[in-house]
Protein backbone atom coordinates (compact mmCIF):
# COMPACT_ATOMS: atom_id res chain seq x y z
CA UNK A 1 0.00 0.00 0.00
CA UNK A 2 1.22 3.51 -1.18
CA UNK A 3 2.40 5.89 2.35
CA UNK A 4 1.18 9.30 2.25
CA UNK A 5 2.57 12.16 4.45
CA UNK A 6 0.97 15.20 5.53
CA UNK A 7 2.67 18.40 6.47
CA UNK A 8 1.20 21.16 8.21
CA UNK A 9 2.46 24.87 9.19
CA UNK A 10 0.77 25.74 12.10
CA UNK A 11 0.42 29.69 12.48
CA UNK A 12 -1.66 31.38 10.33
CA UNK A 13 -2.22 28.24 8.41
CA UNK A 14 -3.89 25.93 10.98
CA UNK A 15 -4.57 28.92 13.06
CA UNK A 16 -5.86 32.26 13.04
CA UNK A 17 -3.18 33.77 15.14
CA UNK A 18 0.51 33.27 15.60
CA UNK A 19 0.76 31.05 18.78
CA UNK A 20 4.48 32.98 19.01
CA UNK A 21 3.02 35.91 20.56
CA UNK A 22 -0.59 34.41 21.55
CA UNK A 23 1.95 31.95 24.09
CA UNK A 24 3.98 35.51 25.60
CA UNK A 25 0.65 37.00 26.15
CA UNK A 26 -0.62 34.28 27.99
CA UNK A 27 2.46 33.56 30.30
CA UNK A 28 3.19 37.29 31.26
CA UNK A 29 -0.34 38.63 31.15
CA UNK A 30 -1.51 41.33 28.58
CA UNK A 31 0.00 44.50 30.12
CA UNK A 32 3.45 42.98 30.69
CA UNK A 33 3.29 41.44 26.70
CA UNK A 34 2.71 44.77 25.61
CA UNK A 35 5.04 46.53 27.92
CA UNK A 36 7.70 43.93 26.45
CA UNK A 37 7.01 44.78 23.13
CA UNK A 38 6.88 48.37 23.50
CA UNK A 39 10.23 47.96 25.09
CA UNK A 40 11.80 45.25 22.26
CA UNK A 41 9.83 47.67 19.40
CA UNK A 42 13.15 49.10 17.77
CA UNK A 43 14.24 45.31 17.59
CA UNK A 44 11.13 44.30 15.50
CA UNK A 45 11.71 47.63 13.44
CA UNK A 46 15.11 46.63 12.40
CA UNK A 47 14.09 43.03 11.65
CA UNK A 48 11.51 44.23 9.14
CA UNK A 49 14.17 46.83 7.51
CA UNK A 50 15.75 43.59 7.16
CA UNK A 51 18.44 45.07 9.35
CA UNK A 52 18.62 41.92 11.86
CA UNK A 53 17.44 38.42 10.90
CA UNK A 54 14.22 36.89 12.08
CA UNK A 55 15.56 34.56 13.88
CA UNK A 56 17.55 37.31 16.08
CA UNK A 57 14.56 39.48 16.39
CA UNK A 58 13.48 36.20 18.02
CA UNK A 59 15.88 35.57 20.26
CA UNK A 60 16.21 38.92 21.54
CA UNK A 61 12.03 38.20 22.04
CA UNK A 62 12.19 34.77 23.94
CA UNK A 63 15.24 35.97 26.22
CA UNK A 64 13.44 38.97 27.46
CA UNK A 65 10.19 37.02 28.33
CA UNK A 66 11.41 33.49 28.59
CA UNK A 67 15.00 34.00 30.41
CA UNK A 68 15.30 31.61 33.42
CA UNK A 69 11.98 30.20 33.49
CA UNK A 70 12.14 26.55 34.67
CA UNK A 71 11.40 23.72 32.60
CA UNK A 72 8.80 22.57 34.64
CA UNK A 73 6.99 25.72 34.69
CA UNK A 74 7.69 26.07 30.97
CA UNK A 75 6.04 22.56 30.80
CA UNK A 76 3.09 23.89 32.89
CA UNK A 77 2.91 26.78 31.20
CA UNK A 78 2.50 25.34 27.88
CA UNK A 79 0.21 22.10 29.11
CA UNK A 80 -2.06 25.37 29.88
CA UNK A 81 -1.43 27.11 26.65
CA UNK A 82 -2.29 23.90 24.87
CA UNK A 83 -5.42 23.25 26.76
CA UNK A 84 -6.94 26.89 26.87
CA UNK A 85 -5.78 29.13 24.36
CA UNK A 86 -4.75 26.97 21.22
CA UNK A 87 -8.18 25.39 20.79
CA UNK A 88 -9.54 28.84 20.37
CA UNK A 89 -7.08 29.87 17.31
CA UNK A 90 -7.75 26.62 15.44
CA UNK A 91 -9.01 26.86 11.85
CA UNK A 92 -12.10 24.22 11.37
CA UNK A 93 -11.17 23.26 7.80
CA UNK A 94 -7.48 22.96 8.58
CA UNK A 95 -8.56 20.91 11.59
CA UNK A 96 -11.10 18.69 9.03
CA UNK A 97 -8.51 17.72 6.67
CA UNK A 98 -6.23 16.93 9.40
CA UNK A 99 -8.91 14.49 10.49
CA UNK A 100 -9.07 13.31 6.90
CA UNK A 101 -5.50 12.48 6.77
CA UNK A 102 -5.96 10.98 9.82
CA UNK A 103 -8.50 8.25 8.33
CA UNK A 104 -6.50 7.53 5.37
CA UNK A 105 -3.44 6.21 7.81
CA UNK A 106 -1.33 9.03 6.68
CA UNK A 107 1.78 9.88 8.98
CA UNK A 108 1.05 14.01 9.31
CA UNK A 109 3.27 16.08 11.17
CA UNK A 110 3.55 19.86 12.54
CA UNK A 111 6.11 21.43 10.83
CA UNK A 112 6.65 25.18 13.10
CA UNK A 113 8.70 28.43 13.22
CA UNK A 114 6.99 27.94 16.74
CA UNK A 115 8.86 26.13 20.16
CA UNK A 116 8.52 22.84 20.29
CA UNK A 117 7.62 23.33 24.00
CA UNK A 118 4.19 25.07 23.31
CA UNK A 119 2.46 23.25 20.99
CA UNK A 120 4.01 19.74 21.83
CA UNK A 121 1.11 19.00 24.47
CA UNK A 122 -1.41 19.85 21.88
CA UNK A 123 0.21 17.43 19.25
CA UNK A 124 0.32 14.81 21.86
CA UNK A 125 -3.77 15.31 22.72
CA UNK A 126 -4.82 14.81 18.50
CA UNK A 127 -2.06 12.10 17.81
CA UNK A 128 0.23 14.33 14.86
CA UNK A 129 3.97 14.32 15.41
CA UNK A 130 5.89 17.42 16.04
CA UNK A 131 8.98 18.92 14.06
CA UNK A 132 9.63 23.08 15.97
CA UNK A 133 12.15 24.99 16.86
CA UNK A 134 14.14 24.07 19.79
CA UNK A 135 14.84 26.11 22.55
CA UNK A 136 18.01 25.97 24.70
CA UNK A 137 17.86 24.72 28.32
CA UNK A 138 20.64 25.27 30.13
CA UNK A 139 20.51 24.25 34.34
CA UNK A 140 16.87 22.89 33.44
CA UNK A 141 16.25 26.51 33.05
CA UNK A 142 15.13 28.23 29.41
CA UNK A 143 17.73 30.42 28.55
CA UNK A 144 15.74 32.20 25.39
CA UNK A 145 18.40 31.23 22.86
CA UNK A 146 17.27 28.80 19.89
CA UNK A 147 18.94 25.72 19.89
CA UNK A 148 19.70 24.92 16.56
CA UNK A 149 18.52 26.60 14.26
CA UNK A 150 14.87 28.63 13.66
CA UNK A 151 12.59 26.33 11.83
CA UNK A 152 11.70 28.54 9.16
CA UNK A 153 12.32 28.79 5.34
CA UNK A 154 15.01 26.17 4.28
CA UNK A 155 15.52 24.97 7.71
CA UNK A 156 11.94 23.20 8.15
CA UNK A 157 13.08 21.39 4.61
CA UNK A 158 16.50 20.26 6.55
CA UNK A 159 14.65 19.27 9.76
CA UNK A 160 11.77 16.88 7.63
CA UNK A 161 14.79 15.68 5.79
CA UNK A 162 16.87 15.24 9.07
CA UNK A 163 13.70 13.24 10.92
CA UNK A 164 11.79 11.50 7.74
CA UNK A 165 12.95 9.91 4.81
CA UNK A 166 10.72 11.25 2.48
CA UNK A 167 11.39 8.91 -0.27
CA UNK A 168 9.13 6.14 1.18
CA UNK A 169 6.38 8.51 0.36
CA UNK A 170 4.38 8.18 -3.13
CA UNK A 171 2.25 11.31 -2.09
CA UNK A 172 3.25 14.27 -0.12
CA UNK A 173 0.96 17.21 1.03
CA UNK A 174 2.23 20.34 2.46
CA UNK A 175 0.17 23.36 3.78
CA UNK A 176 1.65 26.56 4.17
CA UNK A 177 0.34 30.55 4.34
CA UNK A 178 3.79 31.90 4.44
CA UNK A 179 6.94 33.03 2.61
CA UNK A 180 8.82 30.75 5.61
CA UNK A 181 6.70 27.67 4.00
CA UNK A 182 7.87 28.19 0.80
CA UNK A 183 10.68 25.94 0.60
CA UNK A 184 8.68 22.97 2.34
CA UNK A 185 6.05 23.36 0.07
CA UNK A 186 8.54 22.69 -2.94
CA UNK A 187 8.94 19.08 -1.67
CA UNK A 188 5.19 18.43 -2.41
CA UNK A 189 3.57 16.75 -4.74
CA UNK A 190 0.17 18.36 -3.72
CA UNK A 191 1.36 21.89 -2.29
CA UNK A 192 -1.56 24.38 -0.06
CA UNK A 193 -1.16 27.37 0.08
CA UNK A 194 -3.39 29.78 1.52
CA UNK A 195 -5.93 26.57 1.49
CA UNK A 196 -7.71 27.44 4.98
Amino acid sequence: MSKKLALFDFDGTITTKDSFLEFLKFHKGGLNFLFGFALLSPYLVAMKLGLIPNWKAKEIVLKYFLNGLSVEDMKNVSADFSAKIIPRLLRSRAMDQIKKHQDNGDDIYLVSASAEDWLKPWCNQIGIKLIGTRLEIIDEKITGRIDGNNCYGQEKVERVKAEIDISKYSEIYVYGDSRGDKEMLALAHYPHYKYF
